[in-house]
């Protein structure tokens, strides 16, 4: 870590002392021409990632950039061509996909048979939803903070689904708004040929039952659909744990860093040209669901 940015010079400065880097910021613009690093996470708020990124992308940094990366697919395109223009890496922040066991769980896949339906769910109570009631406007429930459950949550289910299974024949959704023009929680059916992934999400409420993916010869369960933990194929006479549930999250997010590292070495892989086409395939879903819905953004 060689150098940290905030709003707050003074938060900087002690986030940099904090975690050992040597340079801190409270201006992008500086912080974007400075030499001493050559790439950079963004984790601000969903609304400043498409204006961050190209701005840290111009100024010849390879971007790994918070989900979602921009929240459409015209942003999309326009980085991932600045990007390539300069020679950079540019690769979206998803844990789920870059983990071990999202490997284990696609070689996994041809044991449980023909797939016939898909169970992909992530319902976890906001610990901002109390503030919110309060009468607070927390980023996560603004829509103009580009936020909500979709954006932040749902994303998750649809990653698995686009990562395994590709673009969707056809998308039929719904959503449920807070008064603050914000999506709580919302679902979706993708149809693939042959059997439909069935989405559902939420932020104001906890869910705990776990994600299926059923075929005719057995099932495939996940506890947490955005950690991929807890991995279990099951037929009728047994059952098989294919990913422990009691992973770190550490160890959970450490993967996404790696494989950005790699994709900045090599310069370019089939594995980050994966993730770009997966990248994409989730900006179409999202944007479809976003318009049958009439989302404020």
């Amino acid at each position: 870590l060689t150098a940290v940015c905030s709003r707050s010079a003074e938060k900087a400065q002690l986030f940099a002392k904090k975690h050992g880097a040597g340079l801190w910021f409270s201006d992008l613009y500086e912080m974007a021409r400075c030499p001493e690093f050559d790439a950079v996470f963004i984790a601000s708020p969903n609304a400043l990632h498409e204006e961050q990124s190209e701005l840290f992308l111009s100024n010849g940094k390879h971007v790994l950039c918070e989900k979602p990366m921009t929240t459409t697919v015209s942003a999309q395109k326009k980085l991932f061509a600045l990007a390539e223009a300069k020679g950079l890496i540019y690769m979206e922040a998803i844990m789920s996909v870059h983990t071990k066991a999202f490997q284990t769980l696609r070689l996994a896949l041809p044991r449980i048979g023909r797939i016939r339906t898909v169970n992909l769910c992530y319902h976890q109570l906001s610990s901002k939803y109390p503030a919110y009631l309060n009468g607070e406007l927390p980023n996560i429930f603004n829509p103009e903070m580009k936020a909500g459950c979709l954006m932040d949550l749902g994303v998750y289910p649809i990653y698995i689904a686009a990562a395994l299974f590709g673009a969707p024949e056809s998308i039929v959704s719904s959503a449920v708004f807070l008064a603050s023009g914000a999506d709580a929680a919302g679902s979706a059916i993708l149809s693939y040929p042959g059997f439909d992934v069935n989405l559902s999400y939420s932020k104001v409420a906890q869910g705990y039952s776990p994600s299926e993916i059923l075929g005719d010869k057995g099932t495939i369960q996940i506890d947490s659909v955005s950690q991929l933990t807890g991995v279990s194929l099951r037929t009728k006479d047994t059952a098989e744990r294919l990913v422990p549930g009691d992973i770190s999250r550490d160890a959970v997010m450490a993967q996404e860093a790696l494989d950005f590292e790699q994709a900045v070495r090599l310069g370019c892989s089939p594995t980050s040209a994966f993730f770009k086409d997966a990248a994409f395939i989730v900006r179409e879903i999202t944007d479809e669901i976003r318009r049958q819905n009439g989302f404020p953004f």
